[in-house]
């Protein structure tokens, strides 16, 4: 209804335009607002006095222009001008009854909208390190980002997810050494675990298994391997240059085939575990993009080329730096270092390349909140290959917090001290955990309270929601106790007989459904959706104690049973799009 408005409105002011009258500066948008009041109608727009000081009018003489060159129509009983220009429209009861019908007749279709118009994006989202199993932290990112594209799919866009696979660089080198080092100690090695190794339970099993399958394949004379490398951790020394010595040693005492084929063993065994938790938590992806691909193709080597061609490259002190103040950086970053290595920047190039020759329309990375600095930087290297900086949209997340009682978690993927995300939906369910990671906005700063979580009372919200779908159900499930038959006809004839205060309510929510939607999709914020459930479900929550639904008479039972039947339906529809189940019975 909103939107219909907003149209008819666009065309009366084009008719006024077409018949002389001239607005100068910028396109006024057209906008359309519920109203809180009564008495002010049902919708309302200040159109008229934003184009009034464009047009050189009185506000309500141009309001009274407007209303006349409103197209034909059937969407109000009458519209009002109110205070200085305020154009106010009243719907009537007939008008918002017959949206029940539409509603059920709609089904899981009901809210959806074209307004993306099959334009392509590529979503990209999680993307952790695979270095160890995703905690609550990565939790949060996964459900907003899977919502989001739950959302524009729903809006019409045509959505490519896909995750990042961080298969190449230095941490995957150290979480190798890691897999190494465990394995030879399981071997009867004896020497002290850097500090700054993966030290995780999942590191010991990835070795076992190594163990277990290869026996004493990876297995060196130390005394030669560890030649003029300290058993032991030097104190107070450099811990960063301590590890990546056992790196360097893995390499060269495993050599090129056995150091790949235990490098593969860590990151197929963890990268399995991250499919096979976000899976559970409803969390699937189209690609799986590779890193390392990036390498082995050639395309962080084209890249640097396309930089170099486009002047943004230049040699300083050994090293390539790519001139990315010159396009709003804080300052220039190095992409290949002294030592020949490429840098984690110069494969994210390269990748921001891919996805540029891959011809989405809207191109949206998800990040942690404390990649905040990373997206000048991004954005700069998009502009100097050429591309559109435009397409680019990062969504940045605040990691979720996690408290057992007063005392807060702490979580470090190298020490192995965190809280798993399958650890957390084990313990609150997956629902709950979907539903309290986008219950804020993205940016805000989250405590995950795990006792409200867990509790089966209003104060929890995702309880509440589920409770209302499924108080719904036993209705219906009463019904069928009695033994009355249902009469549809009936009801839809009967719908006039709603007019208690509740069921007014609750209808205009049923219609605000899906604006509120596409208000979601398009500000990439599921929190909104969250909102309007717990808004809908405290509206039936009321009606339902309020009045009785299986009374004796029949044209107003089934009357009722047709509303809640479609605020039933509207439920499902958008715990549909937060992947969460809608319980008959709880």
């Amino acid at each position: 209804m909103k939107y219909r408005l907003e149209s008819l409105l666009s065309a009366a002011v084009s008719r006024l335009e077409s018949e002389g009258l001239a607005f100068a500066g910028e396109a006024v948008p057209v906008r359309v607002e519920r109203v809180r009041e009564a008495q002010h109608g049902d919708f309302s727009t200040n159109l008229a006095m934003a184009l009034a000081k464009q047009g050189g009018v009185n506000p309500r003489m141009l309001a009274e222009r407007i209303i006349a060159a409103l197209p034909a129509n059937d969407l109000y009983t009458r519209v009002e001008i109110a205070g200085p220009g305020f154009i106010n429209f009243f719907v009537g009861s007939g008008r918002q009854l017959q949206l029940i019908g539409q509603v059920l007749d709609a089904g899981k279709q009901y809210g959806l909208s074209q307004i993306g118009a099959g334009k392509s994006v590529l979503i990209e989202y999680v993307s952790a390190n695979p270095t160890g199993p995703l905690h609550v932290g990565h939790g949060r990112g996964a459900a907003y980002g899977s919502v989001v594209a739950n959302l524009l799919n729903a809006a019409g866009f045509r959505v490519h997810r896909e995750y990042y696979v961080n298969d190449a660089g230095r941490q995957m080198d150290i979480l190798a050494a890691s897999v190494w080092l465990r394995y030879l100690q399981d071997s009867g090695a004896g020497f002290v675990f850097p500090s700054n190794g993966y030290r995780g339970e999942y590191v010991r099993d990835i070795a076992a298994d190594l163990k277990a399958r290869y026996a004493d394949r990876f297995v060196y004379p130390l005394a030669q391997a560890v030649a003029g490398l300290p058993r032991d951790e030097p104190q107070g020394g450099d811990k960063e240059a301590h590890i990546d010595a056992w790196v360097a040693l893995a390499k060269i005492t495993l050599g090129t085939e056995d150091y790949r084929l235990l490098f593969d063993a860590g990151l197929n065994s963890i990268l399995a575990d991250i499919r096979d938790d976000l899976a559970e938590f409803g969390v699937e992806y189209q690609t799986w993009f590779s890193e390392r691909s990036l390498v082995d193709e050639g395309a962080v080597t084209e890249a640097l080329n396309r930089l170099e061609a486009s002047g943004y490259l230049y040699e300083q002190d050994g090293a390539r730096w790519f001139a990315s103040s010159r396009l709003g950086d804080e300052k220039d970053r190095v992409v290949v270092r002294e030592n020949g290595q490429m840098t984690y920047f110069a494969a994210d190039i390269a990748y921001h390349m891919n996805k540029l020759d891959r011809q989405f329309d809207h191109i949206i990375n998800i990040w942690g909140a404390d990649h905040h600095g990373y997206i000048p930087r991004v954005r700069a290297a998009l502009e100097a290959m050429g591309g559109d900086p435009a397409k680019l949209e990062v969504l940045l997340v605040q990691f979720a917090v996690l408290y057992r009682g007063e005392e807060r978690v702490q979580m470090s993927t190298r020490s192995g001290e965190f809280v798993t995300l399958r650890q957390l939906r084990n313990e609150v369910g997956k629902d709950a955990a979907r539903f309290f990671y986008v219950m804020r906005k993205a940016d805000q700063h989250m405590d995950f309270d795990l006792k409200l979580a867990t509790s089966r009372t209003n104060e929890n919200p995702v309880y509440y929601v589920q409770y209302a779908h499924a108080r719904i159900c036993s209705v219906f499930r009463q019904l069928d106790e009695k033994g009355w038959a249902r009469d549809i006809a009936l009801g839809m004839a009967s719908l006039e007989r709603l007019t208690e205060t509740h069921e007014s309510a609750l209808i205009t929510l049923l219609e605000s459904y899906p604006e509120r939607l596409e208000a979601a999709a398009l500000q990439k914020a599921p929190h909104h959706l969250i909102n309007y459930l717990r808004e809908l479900a405290a509206a039936l929550h009321t009606y339902y104690n309020a009045h009785q639904f299986l009374v004796e008479d029949a044209a107003l039972r089934e009357a009722r049973l047709l509303l809640i039947a479609a605020v039933r339906q509207v439920i499902v529809n958008g715990l549909d799009l937060l992947d969460i189940a809608a319980p008959e019975s709880m």
